[in-house]
């Protein structure tokens, strides 16, 4: 896939008529950080950021795509 088409997907997906269930939004965040920042660079998060910790993880569990 190209930067142009990644950036359309990307775009596409904001103008989705139902909303993503929560799972599916994670899953959508953690490609969207592999493909544009690529390997996780930051801390987990602390035991009390609950959303922060959940978005860190499915990051975290794309890898090398």
């Amino acid at each position: 896939v190209t930067l142009a088409e990644f950036e359309k997907i990307a775009e596409d997906v904001k103008k989705m008529k139902t909303r993503p269930s929560d799972l599916q939004l994670l899953d959508l965040y953690g490609f969207y950080k592999q493909a544009v920042v690529g390997d996780i660079n930051i801390d987990k998060p602390g035991m009390t950021d609950m959303k922060g910790k959940a978005k860190w993880e499915v990051y975290s569990n794309e890898g090398d795509i």
